[in-house]
């Protein structure tokens, strides 16, 4: 298979010994201290999958500092890096943020081409794919791509740009970036934002890890449903992002409750300053609001902070939710807000169905929905469209069933080893058709 500008890779099955190493560089990964959202959950079901896949895979990411800089799990290694600097910024993956950026971009390239891949390209007569994420990355790929040319083997690797977000594109050399890489995306979305930047991408969607798919513990659901009686539960796990529709979300809640219905919305955001303007909207609109932090980790402490809900409308989890706790509460809930206004993606979506809830999302990025079929589908700010979707259900029930049959199978269509091998596989192998 071939980069954009003609080079060489391979493209194999997954059963032959074809030589083929993956190397996915990423600011976000596995550790908690490199977990900030979405890009996170990909990475880590993308890299497993990989390796599961058979592929010697290899993840550079900035991790932990406390951790070793490289790890072995079979044929996934970690590489933490920028751990000299993250030491001194303990908050997270983007703490100190552009001075791990320059040094990502200056120490890792040399270190990957001297001691993993010219060994494997040269001395083992091997290739490589290398997925970089973001635009962290990029001043990374233009390196490595200098180096492998340098070296005289940029035609046995393909460099692939993938774009999550639009985060920083005002900040990209795009010239530099389409000679160096075959650039990606994740939704047909991302695809017409990124032409208004003169980029044509490919589309390569995200995809679930197959822990995704595990039932949340029947018991622990049934005492979630148990604990708000016959109340309509909204949840909404996302960043207190304008863009995320928070203020529609406290507004529908609002209006549920004129209406006389009993709202509760459990409301999981991040660290973002607009947390406290939403949590100042819905009590200015006469929503009781309580903010809570699990006392201990896991599903257990999710249902201790959400005990004593008599007269809340709204509660503010202020801990992190693990995989578990997030299927229970999407599971058990009556439905889960995942509309945003601007969604390149919508993991958060595909994550509800496949823990058999039903998913409420926006219109932009989600290429997965079937409005009414396998979710519910907002195209308005009203709540009233809000109001109407639910009562539906409400009167409904079996539409509610339907509902989350459909979209649990949908998601079934997204996990990793199926979009590895129905679409990821096969794009790289295209690009070496023009050789």
């Amino acid at each position: 298979m071939a980069s954009n500008d003609g080079s060489d890779a391979a493209g194999c099955s997954v059963a032959e010994d074809c030589g083929l190493q993956f190397h996915i560089l990423c600011f976000e990964g596995p550790d908690d201290y490199a977990r900030a959202g979405g890009i996170a959950s990909r990475i880590s079901g993308l890299s497993e999958a990989l390796a599961d896949a058979g592929f010697e895979t290899h993840l550079w990411f900035v991790g932990d500092p406390n951790l070793s800089g490289h790890e072995v799990r079979g044929r996934l290694h970690l590489h933490r890096w920028c751990q000299w600097i993250s030491s001194y910024h303990p908050d997270g993956v983007y703490a100190g943020e552009e001075g791990k950026r320059a040094d990502y971009a200056r120490s890792l390239p040399p270190v990957l081409l001297n001691e993993v891949l010219r060994p494997h390209l040269r001395e083992r007569g091997g290739r490589a794919v290398i997925l970089a994420e973001e635009w962290h990355t990029v001043d990374a790929v233009l390196h490595l791509d200098w180096l492998l040319r340098a070296a005289g083997l940029r035609e046995r690797a393909t460099i692939v740009w993938n774009a999550n977000n639009t985060f920083s594109f005002d900040r990209i050399n795009w010239d530099g970036l389409s000679r160096a890489a075959v650039i990606m995306t994740v939704s047909r979305y991302m695809k017409q934002l990124m032409r208004q930047w003169g980029v044509e991408a490919l589309v390569v969607p995200n995809g679930l890890s197959a822990d995704a798919f595990q039932l949340p513990e029947r018991e622990a659901v049934r005492e979630f449903r148990r604990r708000f009686g016959g109340r309509m539960v909204l949840s909404k796990v996302a960043r207190w992002d304008p863009d995320k529709r928070w203020l529609g979300a406290v507004g529908a809640v609002g209006e549920l409750k004129r209406h006389g219905w009993c709202p509760l919305l459990i409301a999981r955001g991040g660290v973002e300053a607009h947390g406290g303007e939403v949590l100042a909207a819905a009590a200015a609109r006469g929503l009781r609001v309580v903010e809570r932090a699990c006392p201990v980790p896991g599903v257990r402490g999710m249902m201790q902070a959400l005990q004593g809900m008599d007269g809340t409308d709204v509660v503010s989890l202020r801990s992190t939710l693990d995989a578990e706790s997030r299927r229970v509460l999407f599971r058990g809930s009556s439905a889960v807000l995942a509309n945003s206004g601007h969604e390149p993606f919508g993991l958060v979506g595909l994550e509800t169905m496949a823990a058999g809830g039903i998913a409420c999302t926006g219109c932009s990025g989600e290429d997965y929905v079937v409005p009414g079929h396998n979710a519910l589908v907002l195209e308005t700010d009203n709540p009233l469209e809000l109001l109407s979707l639910l009562e539906g259900l409400r009167d409904n029930p079996a539409q509610g069933r339907a509902l989350r049959r459909a979209g649990r199978a949908t998601a079934r269509r997204f996990v990793w080893s199926n979009i590895i091998n129905r679409i990821l596989l096969p794009r790289l192998r295209l690009l070496g058709a023009h050789e």
